[in-house]
């Protein structure tokens, strides 16, 4: 990587960090470009390099969110655990990642579906990392020995879109994503439990 790719991620990752910090302090709808730039201490010439938009830079910033929390949860069950274990700690994390970023989360249930076509494909491709992340953590020796498979397309969908509204309603209502921890585990234990 030249020094030229570095100077380039490093404005990106400067430009995603302004943005979550704006929609930390005042939300996306009240964040425009200045503020982005301002707190990224760069220039609208440089955003505009990066992103067509402060729609695109939210889409980027979401998007690499995604693959950190699939990363994190992944990296947080471990396969040699007792199922139930596993599936607890899987939800742990999901809510852990959740409740770090509480703010990005709002802006997830809030602002994405406004934004129209550009933030489907991100809805799309989050929800196919995340249903390969679910097939990968239930395809371990434990639950195989336990009886369970790793779940269909359409079961992991069922899960892990339940999993998104229970958090998003809670979230929304006021409460917080770990409220629900024992009810979406017992929910994912019962979707993912042997037939």
């Amino acid at each position: 990587m030249t020094s030229v790719d570095v100077d380039t991620r490093r404005h990106r990752q400067r430009l995603l960090d302004g943005l979550a910090a704006s929609i930390t302090e005042t939300g996306f709808r009240d964040t425009t470009v200045a503020d982005i730039v301002r707190r990224a201490r760069t220039s609208r010439r440089t955003f505009y390099e990066h992103f067509a938009g402060r729609e695109e830079c939210l889409i980027a910033l979401l998007a690499d969110a995604n693959r950190s929390m699939i990363q994190r949860i992944s990296e947080a069950v471990d396969p040699r655990a007792p199922w139930h274990a596993q599936v607890r700690q899987a939800i742990e994390a999901w809510i852990a990642c959740a409740e770090s970023e509480p703010a990005i989360t709002l802006s997830w249930i809030r602002d994405v579906p406004a934004l129209g076509a550009a933030a489907r494909d991100l809805q799309r491709d989050a929800m196919e990392g995340f249903i390969a992340m679910t097939q990968q953590l239930t395809d371990t020796p434990a639950l195989r020995a336990a009886g369970i498979s790793p779940p269909s397309r359409q079961l992991a969908i069922m899960l892990l879109g339940g999993l998104r509204e229970l958090i998003a309603t809670t979230v929304e209502d006021g409460g917080r994503a770990g409220d629900v921890t024992e009810v979406a585990v017992r929910a994912s234990i019962a979707l993912l439990g042997p037939a």
